[in-house]
Parts: structure tokens; sequence; C-alpha cells
């Protein structure tokens, strides 16, 4: 019986001290916001804010990621409070083949999607069975035929949409080749095709700028401005708001436009 009533009291100072410091690590973060970003510009531009927000009484904590997966299923797992790397297609189309409920809170920049080569130095060189590489996701594998589409390379069926694929090709004059690879992977790979679609953060982190470098580049009105993302129902969440907030002022606007040179374009 002793026995007993000692494993019962044993039980309960674990339980409290356990309870306890839950409560107290709670207490210790409550002020902090684990935001999940892509290297470049992404995490340079939560950097900047660093200190507005802590004037704001947020400690911003930056969870960096190499991927265009594990930033939303972190997100979704409550592993960070929001992220900031993707545009709202890409987002909607994760969203639905995962069953997941993310929304976006508000646009930043857009990183516009350029055609980079090393073999050519004008497209009119680009000769018949040319291999171009891809971003291997829907909505980017999509977004780069689309820029190929509207500068005449190609010619997508008119129903297509922003997921368009290479069945949805109809016309190829040149008898162009396309390669699918993991979005981080077209700059590594170069050398190896004739030219290759890059996101604009991708094409960034290898010293890339869509700009200057690429052979074709999307323009300003691009649909495909990169967002806040969050889990939905947290989009009144305070500490997200001040971080939109201080996403969305003059001071990020002008630090963007200086810092890229036109490589990344405010969307707000």
């Amino acid at each position: 019986m002793k026995k007993q009533n000692i494993f019962i009291l044993v039980l309960i100072l674990i339980l409290s001290t356990t309870t306890f410091a839950g409560l107290f690590k709670k207490k210790v973060n409550e002020n902090e916001l684990k935001v999940g970003a892509t290297p470049i510009p992404h995490a340079e531009i939560l950097e900047f804010i660093k200190k507005d927000l802590a004037k704001e009484g947020i400690k911003l904590k930056i969870v960096e990621f190499t991927d265009y997966v594990t930033p939303n299923l972190a997100l979704n797992d409550g592993e960070i409070d929001a992220n900031f790397f993707q545009h709202i297609p890409y987002m909607n189309k994760f969203s639905k083949e995962r069953n997941l409920k993310l929304v976006s809170v508000g646009t930043v920049h857009v990183e516009p999607m350029g055609l980079f080569s090393k073999k050519i130095q004008n497209i009119s060189e680009l000769k018949n069975g040319s291999i171009i590489a891809i971003p291997n996701d829907p909505s980017n594998g999509g977004r780069a035929l689309i820029l190929l589409e509207d500068k005449g390379l190609i010619k997508l069926k008119d129903d297509a949409g922003l997921n368009a694929t290479e069945f949805d090709i109809i016309k190829n004059p040149k008898k162009l080749k396309f390669k699918a690879l993991e979005a981080a992977q077209l700059p590594r790979v170069l050398q190896d095709v004739d030219a290759a679609v890059i996101n604009g953060n991708y094409a960034l982190e290898s010293n890339l700028n869509p700009a200057k470098d690429a052979l074709l580049v999307e323009g300003a009105n691009s649909p495909y401005a990169n967002i806040v993302t969050v889990v939905a129902g947290n989009e009144k969440n305070k500490k997200i708001q001040k971080l939109i907030k201080v996403l969305q002022s003059e001071k990020v606007k002008k630090f963007i436009k200086e810092k890229y040179n036109g490589a990344i374009i405010p969307a707000f």
C-alpha cells in the first residue's frame, strides 16, 4: 500500500513539473513569431525587418527552408506560425493536393521568372530540338510554359490554365524538348541543357539577375506575387497583422528596389 502511495505521489510531481514547465515555456515564447522562408530574398527581407518588429514587441525567428514542400508542411503541423516563399497558384495547388487549409494574408513582391542559358546569348539562337529545363511542380511548371508562350516559342491550349503541362502544347515550331526538375536544381543544370526557366529566388541564389541575365523574363504584371501564408483562422492574429504591416511598408519597398536592382519588384 505504501509503495502504491509513493508511486502516485511521484506521478503527481512529474505531471505538475511538466505542466508548470509548459506554462513557463509558453510565457517565455508568447511574443515570438516563427516564420519559414527560403534564403533569398525572403529570409533577407525578414532579416531586414527584425528590428522594426522588435519595436512592435515581436521577436522574429526566421526558419530557413531550401525547398517548396517542407515550409507548408511545417506550417500545417504548427512548427512555424507563417511562411514566406510562395505565390497563390502554388499555395492553392499544394493545399488541394495535401488537403490543407492555408491562406494568404498579404502580398510582398514579385520574383520574375526568367529563361537563362550558358550556351546562347539570344533567344533567336535556340536550335530545333533544344532542351529546356523547367520546374517540376505543377504551378511553376505551368508558369514556365506560359512565359515561353507569351514570348512566342510555343502555343498552349486555350483552356490550359495556370497549371499547364507539356500535354497542353499544341504548337512547338522549334520542337523544343522539356526536362522537368525540382526548382532548386535548375541553376545547377544550366551547363547540361540549352536553357532553363528558373524562379527568381533560385536565380538570385546562383548570382543570376533576371532583369539583366535572362533571355526572357516575366513583366511586372505577373500574377505570381509572393505572399505570407498562414493556416486558415490565423489571419487576424495580432502578430501576423504586425508582420504584414511592417513587410508592406515604404521602408521595405525602398529596400527591395535598392538591394535587388529590378530582379525583385514590390507588389504592394
